[in-house]
């Protein structure tokens, strides 16, 4: 039985979406290895905060019926540049309770395995659940600075959670929340005043929708021209730095009636691999950018959180909002790149195929997860999308989804980098064949 130390997956967990039996020899593998990976690696693999992501690829891989090789490589290549899980501070772990305490020692990348053996003892005491709701969702000072940073880091820390609620394996979700504990907490400088901006909005019904403001902020000049190549963070120091307010009233627009969560967590869904795959330029071979990915990446998890019948409708809004404001200040900080439609549409796959044979395709990719978490991403997106594809809002309709996962799998099964980084500035794109040579 999983616990907050101990890893073991089930066929019981596995996602309602896929097709045929779980391999027991491929769950027992996934689990022994996620389970070296928890007691021996570090959840950085260097001094700089880079992820270490081998729980993501392992439970994406089982889940897209990967076999027991596929696991082995995908565990085999990753496992040789990762840090060695460093001792806790038992005496530190004690103090950890007391808020001030707790508040004084978040941040530092070397403080990860002290918060990991904290928050493995808080679950323990109670449940995960309960853990979550305190230290994440209770709407007090520490919960809230705790949430900003699980935002944080492109993502990585909610979508670690995700795997965690998704999977039921509390030791994951206590990996989820060392990791946003030794993250930045800057962006609650956004989230923040967005939130209570958005409240004074009396009438939700009129607001855009989530594309039409996508539109809005590549229109907007002031947000255009706010990042720049050389900045070092592209939404602290281009967007917030230069462009501020303006970025906050766009954010300040985005409220979740809890009435509609489901259609807001598809349309959500929709737009951000929507403007993620549309992310081309028209002389170029196909690429995805590669922060942008990780908004299609965590936009599955959303899916899981509506099912925990122990998170509020309230609670549910809320994390969705904020999924929504990261994604909308992603986009604007890459330069705020043209969508193409016609890029999707027009593709020509070098091997046509449903789902199934991409997702056996990038399964056996040589690859540190984010490719096969994007396959996933995307074919779970056709199918909570479908309801409301009629709809004005959902740019991407049915036979779209098997496009953008052709241009993800032969985007990365080709020579040279695996993505570009921030789609809009034409540096980006300097490195990439020309689609003209293709």
């Amino acid at each position: 039985m999983a616990t907050a130390t101990k890893i073991e997956l089930s066929t019981s967990q596995r996602p309602e979406q896929y097709r045929g039996p779980f391999s027991s020899e491929a769950t027992q593998t996934a689990s022994r290895f996620l389970q070296q990976n928890h007691d021996d690696y570090h959840i950085f693999f260097n001094k700089d905060g880079f992820h270490n992501h081998i729980a993501h690829h392992l439970l994406t891989v089982w889940a897209l019926k990967g076999s027991v090789e596929d696991l082995q490589q995908a565990y085999g290549d990753n496992k040789s540049y990762q840090r060695p899980q460093m001792k806790s501070d038992e005496a530190t772990i004690d103090r950890l309770q007391d808020e001030a305490f707790f508040a004084s020692y978040l941040g530092p990348e070397d403080h990860y395995s002290t918060f990991l053996h904290f928050f493995q003892r808080e679950i323990g005491r109670t449940s995960w659940q309960k853990v979550l709701q305190k230290y994440l969702l209770a709407g007090d000072k520490r919960a809230n600075d705790m949430l900003a940073r699980l935002y944080a880091g492109f993502l990585h820390p909610i979508i670690h959670l995700g795997f965690g609620i998704e999977f039921g394996q509390p030791a994951i979700i206590a990996e989820a929340l060392a990791q946003a504990a030794c993250h930045d907490v800057w962006i609650a400088d956004y989230f923040l005043p967005a939130e209570e901006a958005a409240k004074k909005v009396t009438d939700v019904d009129s607001l855009p929708s989530i594309v039409q403001l996508l539109d809005e902020i590549r229109a907007d000049k002031e947000i255009f021209d706010a990042p720049r190549w050389a900045d070092g963070n592209k939404i602290r120091d281009g967007i917030m730095k230069r462009a501020g307010d303006r970025m906050l009233s766009y954010a300040a627009q985005v409220r979740v009636k809890p009435e509609a969560l489901a259609e807001k967590t598809a349309e959500m869904t929709n737009a951000a691999a929507y403007y993620t795959a549309g992310a081309q330029r028209s002389d170029k071979a196909i690429k995805y950018d590669f922060f942008f990915m990780h908004d299609v990446n965590c936009s599955i998890f959303f899916s899981a959180f509506l099912k925990q019948d122990w998170l509020s409708d309230a609670d549910k809004a809320r994390l969705l909002e904020w999924k929504i404001r990261i994604d909308l200040v992603m986009y604007a900080s890459r330069k705020s790149p043209e969508i193409r439609m016609q890029d999707i549409r027009e593709y020509k796959p070098k091997q046509p195929s449903g789902f199934d044979e991409i997702e056996d395709r990038v399964c056996r990719l040589p690859d540190d997860g984010h490719a096969s978490k994007l396959v996933r991403a995307i074919a779970h997106g056709q199918q909570i999308c479908k309801p409301y594809e009629a709809r004005e809002e959902f740019r991407l309709k049915q036979d779209d989804w098997l496009q953008l996962a052709h241009m993800a799998i032969d985007s990365v099964e080709m020579e040279g980098a695996n993505w570009v980084r921030s789609a809009g500035f034409d540096e980006a794109w300097k490195d990439v064949p020309a689609r003209a040579q293709l």
